[in-house]
């Protein structure tokens, strides 16, 4: 997995919103790019309400937040307008993203080993350097954490 202090892997991916989003678009801005596993399911829909609930501060703060997931662009729309989710949700249906930020490996899943998204999150500045990195993120308090390492940053 990629470090605090690692330039963010550059890429480009579809979204929900019918564009595709590449790191360059948030230059000058703050990014929190975080992989989740899976859309509809209990946790990864607590994450996203999370973040969605603190968009405005994330907005304040100068952040923008992007989710990416393995998931179809069709099943993205669906969660995003289910939930009302006010950021895009990226399609990484090869798993390239979360590879190169070492966001997809082995990990333990009800007490078994299997190949799957480490749900993580990823603070990136607005020069495209990773400033800091959430792995193996328990959902439960995550978006506060994330909000606070930002504010911590200005």
């Amino acid at each position: 997995m990629l470090e605090a202090g690692d330039k963010a892997p550059s890429f480009k991916l579809e979204s929900d919103l019918g564009k595709s989003f590449e790191l360059k678009d948030f230059k000058g801005q703050i990014l929190v790019l975080y992989f989740y596993p899976k859309d509809n399911t209990p946790g990864c829909t607590r994450e996203a309400q999370a973040f969605a609930a603190a968009s405005k501060a994330f907005t304040k703060a100068g952040a923008a937040v992007v989710g990416v997931s393995k998931d179809s662009l069709k099943s993205h729309a669906s969660f995003r307008e289910k939930y009302g989710l006010s950021f895009p949700l990226l399609s990484d249906p090869d798993l390239v993203v979360q590879k190169a930020y070492g966001a997809y490996g082995e990990k333990n899943m009800y007490g078994k080993k299997v190949m799957g998204t480490i749900r993580s999150t990823f603070i990136i500045d607005g020069k495209g350097k990773i400033v800091r990195v959430f792995p193996n993120v328990k959902v439960d308090g995550h978006a506060e954490a994330v909000l606070d390492a930002i504010k911590e940053l200005k």
